[in-house]
Formats: C-alpha cells, sequence, structure tokens
C-alpha cells in the first residue's frame, strides 16, 4: 500500500512540474479583424447531371450544356481551388456521369467529388 501511495506521489509530483511549462508555450494563432475574402471564394461548384427536357444535361448554376464542349466552356472561368461535385440524379446513363467528372478534372478542377443522388 505505501508502494502505490508513493507511485501515485511521484505521478502527480512530474504531472504538475509539465503542465507548468506547457502554460508558459505560445500558441502563435493570429487573427485578423478584416477579411478579404467573399464568401464565394468558399463555395465548391455543382455539376448536377440530370434528366431535363427529355434528354440528359449538365446543369451548371443556371446554365445547362447538352454535351462536353459547352459543359469545358462553363467550367473553365470558374474558380477551381474549392473543388467540384458532381451529383448525378436517377435516370442518367452512367457515362454522361464519366464525362462530367472527366471533364472538371481537365477543366483543373484538382477536387472532384462525385454523389449519387438520394432516392427516397
Amino acid at each position: 500500500m505505501i508502494d502505490v501511495s508513493f507511485l501515485l506521489l511521484f505521478y502527480f509530483m512530474v504531472a504538475t512540474m509539465l503542465s507548468d511549462r506547457e502554460t508558459r508555450l505560445s500558441t502563435n494563432l493570429q487573427t485578423q479583424s478584416g477579411g478579404s475574402g467573399s464568401v464565394g471564394d468558399f463555395q465548391t461548384q455543382n455539376i448536377e447531371v440530370r434528366i431535363v427536357d427529355g434528354t440528359p444535361a449538365y446543369v451548371v448554376g443556371m446554365q445547362v450544356a447538352r454535351d462536353r464542349q459547352h459543359l469545358a466552356s462553363v467550367l473553365a472561368p470558374l474558380p477551381k481551388a474549392t473543388g467540384a461535385f458532381v451529383k448525378v440524379f436517377d435516370g442518367v446513363n452512367v457515362g454522361f456521369a464519366v464525362t462530367a467528372v472527366q471533364t472538371a478534372h481537365d477543366a483543373g478542377f484538382e477536387k472532384v467529388t462525385y454523389v449519387p443522388s438520394k432516392t427516397p
């Protein structure tokens, strides 16, 4: 019993000495009062592959692209740093989904995420 109490005493003495040193460390975190970026700088680009008017189409925002070239021209001016989500809805051929992912990669998006639609 005496051995256990000495070990506990030794443990608490060492733990107290180490925690004192840790409180003296600086965190090196700096905060800025104002930011220069906008909310749009951090939003990912959403590419929806869905059936529009009976044919498969790529929807980016309010723009509807029917083929790969038009999709590439829509994706070219968009910011690429935040990545892109390719959401594929029911009834669309797998080839259109793969084309959307590849076109996003070709347009310069490093992070492209495939998101299947949820069926109820």
